[in-house]
């Protein structure tokens, strides 16, 4: 199958188009075969909010641009689904916000580094983070320990796409403020989350970044009180809420 055989008038459209990139990316090398288990979860919460962004998750991706621009150090971190699905927008966002991509895998090769790392490449990316591997994120026992010093390791202001929970809940233990795209508002990515975002990538992405440009002349004072006014247990109750009501 490819992107062409599947007409935009399909009404599975993007579900297809996106089990496709995922089983693309398999055959790339950038992508675990367990990656297509987490797609499929992440698929299936999708479509109980009806496959579209709600008023709380847009509110959400409002306030995840507001903190990157307000970030020193924002960085965004990549995995092999979020190569996959949505590699040129997290490149398109990164420069929106003046932010570092970094690479970081539980299921971490040198193999499928280089791969991801050459994937962002081709999308776009100028400098991509996360071969270096010189720091370790504290109370983690496997691959995704792994960051690069002057990368997640030095950020103020993590962007984590996709189910991550332990590396969310270090991250977090870390001081930083984190930024979590998670269609599962009960996970531990999401419930670690300083934002978190309960929609699918491939529409949370290209919304931060719209957000991100239309903010991108507003004031210091403007950006703080965005920030300031979100309510994070509102928006993962309106997230369960959408669910359990269809996406109403």
């Amino acid at each position: 199958m490819s992107d062409i055989e599947v007409p935009e008038s399909h009404p599975r459209y993007e579900s297809l188009l996106t089990r496709h990139r995922i089983e693309e990316g398999v055959d790339l090398g950038i992508t675990s075969r367990q990656g297509l288990i987490a797609q499929g979860r992440g698929e299936a919460f999708d479509y109980l909010i009806g496959e579209q962004t709600t008023a709380s998750a847009d509110e959400a991706e409002r306030v995840a641009a507001a903190y990157l621009l307000l970030a020193d150090h924002p960085v965004l971190s990549i995995n092999g689904n979020v190569a996959a699905l949505c590699p040129g927008e997290m490149v398109e966002l990164a420069e929106a916000v003046d932010a570092d991509l970094e690479v970081n895998l539980f299921n971490r090769t040198e193999e499928r580094m280089e791969a991801i790392v050459t994937h962002l490449r081709e999308h776009g990316a100028d400098e991509v983070k996360g071969l270096t591997a010189d720091g370790r994120i504290p109370g983690l026992d496997h691959e995704r320990a792994k960051v690069d010093a002057d990368g997640i390791g030095d950020a103020d202001v993590v962007l984590v796409p996709l189910e991550d929970g332990d590396r969310a809940e270090a991250l977090a233990a870390m001081g930083k403020t984190e930024l979590v795209i998670d269609l599962n508002p009960l996970s531990r990515s999401a419930q670690s989350a300083t934002v978190p975002i309960v929609d699918n990538i491939i529409r949370a992405v290209p919304n931060i970044t719209r957000h991100a440009r239309n903010l991108a002349d507003a004031s210091e004072t403007e950006l703080r009180t965005i920030v300031d006014a979100f309510d994070r247990e509102a928006a993962l109750a309106d997230a369960e809420r959408a669910i359990r009501d269809g996406g109403e």
